[in-house]
């Protein structure tokens, strides 16, 4: 141990060479061998000569002995993390209490970490390491404990700033040794090896460590790359589809809970507290309508017409009159604050068409003097005029002639008469005016109706799925139609008209957002899951092309779901990890090495790389497709593209040979391909970078059909974000490629398809100070008096506030300012405005181990609070604000009510409850969209400052 010690102290004074260090070391590993850990400790640790940051030729240095097997991943990490400044001292002490250096961590060590863990990045980015699955599980333990630090300090700089004492450029160096553990993160999350042996090898307890540990990290890069962050959001769900699920501790587990739940409840109801009027304020309300439409709609009726009868005990006149408002405020909210057109519409949608179906609802045990008509006359009176002027004022002078918000109160109307709430002769008393329009030709559709005249003429089937964006009021019952039509296409294998329903869905994005208002995806993705996995050639199968555009057409729907709303595989009803859609949405964009193919995948390749490029073969036939059924394709594409890549590089393919192959896959039938084509080549592109040709001839064909070309521009906004983000990386790396700038540009309309609660591919303004912005939105959602405007909320806010700060910080903000504002005498609108949003349905994604939402940080934190109230002091007031929030929530969320009427109620109108649910069962897998079908660029590492 000294001649090492020795060696390294010489060769730091004098400058030694790495090559002539590789020499001495291995010369010296022979004569004088040490444990791989021993000889890192010896590297990196701090002396009292050397301790206030680590020399900069030792990163060379380590560099080197890792590159010749002296030193390994978890080795380097390991010692670094004993060394670091972050490090709380007392444990840095415990640690190395006994040894001979009186120093036990660097006084700045962000600088040389941030250098030494990019450098790993990119070793095990090339896949030079880890060289075992031993070396990987190391790595994994080693970087569990780095994240776990990573948090804890995180937390720590938080409470600092908040109170003032924060230093920028203190935040600025943890903020690059966080990113520079993202960088390793995704190198990993990329890595064969690490894989495998998460796979195959890994403890439970290892596994579940580090997937916890993952995601308590990965919010902590959004501010720093939030490229990083979405990729290693992804790799979180896939880990969780690892994890083994232990049904009798669920089960165990569940019943602990319900135990616990209903103690608490007792308990909470016998904590001596003065109670507070309930009060139902305009902006509870308004918060928990946009929460429940923003990113994925999530509009179960059962839970919101529960929430409602909970909310107003029966007032079925005040619940109809503030729904109506409520629904006119967040339409005017995004208006104001000029959301995109996507969400406009949607919002405008739930207002039109799915308002006054719970208005039926709701008001059907009404009797003279009440009416629906009341409560639609009063609530209209409290609509903002600004927002939504009449129709007549278009023509003003003074009108900005805004035709989609001057017509929303005339549709919305019109809607109503429509379902029997108002006659039609009362429209023009409530608008004011002679109105501009009439009913719908057709009447007011049942859902019935509408899916038999579907099944009996299939032409028609486009026509009423056009109708999923009109604004008539008849869209609900069209809507269910069109879900219960996808299980029937599926039931009785009608592919060729499930062909045609599934791509002209899949073409108009916003047709989906409206299907999920009235219905879960668990009601009509499962059939068509079971159908692409159970999917067989006929014995006597004549053609093979019709068969390949049939599947295709039907993946892309699904696939559609997927990234739009980043759904699980336990969402979309998938049940088993063998089944072809699990694999996919694993590792549907990874390309495969030759020698892990089987003889079968093989020879299925082989034939696909010989009907596409080999001229003298005729062109693409039939027996590529024969041999490979269409699962067995789209598992092959990434491998088939990294096969492309590789023969273009190396001269294999020319220009013409390349540009002839790539038209066989831009055919309607096979186009689809697409999709796992183009994020395989974004997850590799610095590393293996595909000819510009290529990208080219995929992102910008030429010549293309008009069908294929409608098809397209259906399948490129699935892959486009990450593409575009490989793209501009690769620019980055080579400044002097001009060609890169029309691809992005092509790819710029394509940005914003998803509609998941926090896209990261879009630009969300993270605040600077979160808990402050929290209290500050709560703060104008409580002072806000009507009829004043709404204020400007952002509903993302506190989906955001949760991610990166964790449910019991965000919650404690809440809390801090229901406190203040209890204090200024407006307990009752603050105590609904932050119950409802605690109230709000998560968005987290499904399946994500580790993550609380703020009803489950609000009952944990009730649980510890009891003993103080009535005690007296700051802490037994705080206690008493908790008790009285929770009583608050659990009264709001409290089952029963109406929940059984309005399934009945709702049936008979063809809008009805959610059905399907029994799909789900207990042993559901944690399989989630994912990992590799929206995986990022593995090889992105090279863009950033990664050599030592």
């Amino acid at each position: 141990m000294d001649e090492w010690a020795t060696f390294f102290a010489h060769a730091l004074d004098r400058r030694l060479p790495t090559d002539k260090l590789e020499q001495f070391a291995k010369v010296l590993s022979t004569k004088s061998p040490l444990a791989t850990p021993l000889i890192a400790e010896l590297l990196l640790r701090p002396s009292e000569s050397r301790h206030y940051e680590l020399d900069p030729q030792v990163s060379l240095y380590a560099q080197a002995l890792l590159q010749i097997g002296i030193l390994d991943v978890p080795s380097v990490l390991r010692a670094l993390l004993r060394h670091s400044t972050s490090r709380p001292v007392e444990a840095a002490k415990d640690e190395q209490e006994g040894a001979n250096s009186s120093q036990t961590r660097w006084t700045k060590s962000y600088g040389h970490e941030e250098r030494l863990v990019y450098g790993l990045s990119k070793i095990v980015a090339a896949g030079d390491r880890p060289k075992s699955a031993q070396e990987a599980l190391g790595t994994v333990n080693a970087l569990t404990e780095w994240m776990r630090l990573l948090v804890m300090t995180n937390a720590a700089d938080d409470m600092m700033r908040e109170i003032g004492a924060g230093n920028d450029a203190h935040n600025q160096e943890t903020t690059a040794v966080r990113v520079a553990v993202g960088a390793l993160l995704v190198a990993l999350a990329e890595n064969t090896t690490v894989n495998e042996a998460l796979r195959n090898r890994c403890p439970k307890d290892t596994l579940k460590g580090f997937s916890q540990s993952l995601s308590n990290f990965t919010p902590l890069l959004i501010n720093g790359s939030s490229m990083f962050a979405e990729r290693l959001e992804l790799y979180t769900k896939t880990l969780v589809a690892l994890e083994p699920v232990d049904k009798k501790a669920q089960k165990a587990g569940a019943e602990i809970d319900q135990i616990i739940d209903s103690a608490m409840a007792l308990g909470m109801d016998n904590i001596p507290v003065v109670e507070i009027p309930t009060m139902n304020s305009r902006a509870g309300l308004y918060v928990y309508l946009n929460s429940l439409l923003t990113g994925r709609p999530m509009v179960d009726d059962n839970q919101l017409l529960n929430f409602l009868h909970n909310r107003y005990q029966g007032d079925i006149q005040t619940t109809c009159i503030d729904l109506i408002v409520s629904s006119f405020d967040i339409l005017a909210n995004a208006i104001f604050r000029s959301e995109n057109t996507e969400t406009t519409f949607l919002l405008r949608s739930f207002l039109i068409n799915k308002v006054p179906l719970l208005i039926s609802i709701i008001s059907a045990p009404m009797f003279p003097p009440l009416s629906p008509e009341l409560c639609i006359t009063e609530a209209l009176t409290h609509v903002d005029t600004n927002a939504f002027p009449t129709f007549s004022s278009m023509f003003d002078d003074t009108s900005a002639g805004d035709m989609f918000s001057d017509s929303v109160r005339q549709d919305f109307c019109f809607s109503c008469c429509l379902h029997g709430l108002i006659p039609e002769e009362s429209i023009e008393r409530l608008l004011g005016e002679i109105p501009m329009q009439t009913l719908p030709a057709g009447g007011c559709y049942t859902k019935d109706e509408v899916l038999e005249q579907c099944l009996s003429d299939s032409e028609k089937i486009e026509a009423f799925t056009d109708e999923l964006e009109h604004m008539d009021g008849n869209v609900g019952a069209v809507s269910e139609a069109i879900t219960e039509l996808l299980r029937r296409l599926c039931e009785n294998k009608d592919t060729m008209a499930l062909k045609s329903l599934c791509v002209h869905l899949a073409r108009k994005p916003s047709s989906l957002d409206v299907l999920l208002i009235f219905d879960k995806p668990l009601t009509f993705l499962p059939p068509i899951c079971q159908l692409l996995d159970t999917w067989r050639y006929d014995d006597d199968q004549g053609e093979y092309q019709p068969v390949y555009e049939e599947f295709g057409s039907i993946l892309l729907l699904v696939l559609a779901f997927v990234y739009r709303y980043d759904l699980s595989a336990t969402e979309l009803g998938v049940q088993t990890p063998d089944s072809f859609i699990a694999k996919l949405l694993i590792r549907g964009s990874t390309a495969r090495h030759m020698d892990d193919l089987s003889s079968l995948e093989t020879s299925q390749l082989d034939g696909w790389i010989k009907g596409l490029f080999n001229a003298e073969g005729g062109g693409l036939g039939d027996e590529p497709m024969a041999l490979c059924p269409p699962q067995d394709f789209y598992l092959l594409v990434p491998t088939l593209f990294n096969q492309i890549v590789l023969a273009s590089q190396h001269g294999h393919l020319t220009n013409d040979v390349l540009h002839g192959g790539l038209e066989y896959l831009l055919d309607p039938s096979l186009l689809p391909s697409l999709i796992p084509a183009l994020l395989s080549l974004a997850s590799n592109i610095l590393t293996t970078p595909p000819p510009s040709s290529l990208l080219n001839a995929l992102i910008l064909p030429q010549s293309i059909s008009a069908e294929a070309s409608l098809l397209h521009n259906a399948i490129l906004p699935l892959p486009a974000p990450h593409l575009s983000r490989a793209l501009r990386a690769l620019q980055r790396a080579t400044p002097s490629r001009t060609d890169l700038e029309p691809l992005i540009t092509a790819l710029r309309p394509h940005l914003h398809f998803s509609r998941s609660a926090i896209n990261l591919t879009t630009d969300f303004p993270v605040p600077p100070n979160l808990p402050t912005a929290i209290r500050n939105t709560t703060r104008a959602l409580v002072s806000w008096s009507p009829p004043a405007a709404p204020p400007n909320y952002n509903p993302r806010l506190p989906v955001l506030a949760v991610r990166m700060l964790g449910a019991r910080r965000a919650l404690l903000s809440l809390l801090e300012e229901l406190g203040h504002q209890c204090a200024l005498g407006n307990a009752g609108t603050a105590y609904d405005v932050v119950a409802s949003l605690v109230c709000a349905p998560s968005k987290a994604a499904a399946g994500v181990q580790g993550r609380m939402t703020l009803r489950e940080a609000l009952t944990a934190e009730a649980s510890k609070v009891g003993a103080e109230v009535g005690k007296g002091g700051p802490e037994a007031e705080s206690a008493e604000v908790i008790v009285k929030l929770y009583r608050r929530v659990e009264a709001l969320s409290a089952g029963g009510g109406i929940d059984e009427q309005a399934g009945m109620m709702d049936a008979d109108l063809g809008i009805g409850g959610v059905g399907g649910e029994g799909l789900v069962g207990e042993d559901m897998m944690g399989v989630l969209s994912g990992e590799g079908m929206m995986g990022l660029e593995g090889g992105m590492l090279d863009d950033m400052k990664l050599d030592f």
